[in-house]
């Protein structure tokens, strides 16, 4: 009763615009939507990318959730359908591979989390060497945001995505990285 009590609190929060909230939600459900789409596309790439294209969506709708729906299945659903989505682009044009870039309109959340703290304090050479075990596309998000300081629009726009998309990433590359400097020590 009490984790179903929890998860209510977290996404009431989530909800709220708590960026703490929406990083637990990440932690908690990221395996079973990537493991639903790699059984799905058989590839890491593709089933990593609809995974944080999922969380991006439902943190942007996260205010439409209706609790009387299973939590999990209301992500499932979206992943599903960012899935038959990239199907029906993939065969209607091979070409067009990127949207156009969205409009910015999510608010910078300046409050560190845990794994900000951790990873500002650690020595840059150790630092260094443990980002380069991200993914190049994590490598990218965690170069750009702590090293050149660009905020969550910046970064965006650098990359022509969606800021709820690059929040995503900045969310799973710290629970990475600081994975990473836990394991080293």
């Amino acid at each position: 009763m009490n984790n179903v009590d929890n998860l209510e609190e977290t996404i009431q929060k989530a909800k709220e615009g708590n960026q703490i909230a929406f990083s637990r939600l990440l932690d908690m459900f990221w395996n079973d939507v990537y493991g639903f789409q790699l059984k799905r596309t058989q590839n890491e790439n593709d089933s990593e990318d609809i995974t944080i294209q999922t969380f991006s969506k439902a943190f942007d709708k996260i205010h439409t959730y209706n609790d009387s729906y299973v939590f999990k299945t209301w992500l499932i659903t979206i992943s599903k359908n960012i899935h038959i989505d990239l199907v029906r682009k993939r065969k209607k044009s091979l070409l067009d591979s990127r949207s156009s870039a969205e409009a910015i309109t999510s608010a910078l959340d300046v409050t560190p989390s845990m794994e900000d703290q951790l990873i500002q304090e650690q020595n840059l050479a150790d630092l260094l060497r443990d980002i380069k075990k991200l993914k190049p596309h994590y490598q990218t998000v965690i170069n750009l945001r702590y090293f050149n300081e660009l905020s969550y629009a910046d970064i965006a726009a650098n990359l022509n995505e969606p800021m709820s998309s690059v929040k995503v990433k900045l969310l799973r590359a710290k629970k990475l990285l600081s994975e990473i400097i836990k394991a080293r020590k």
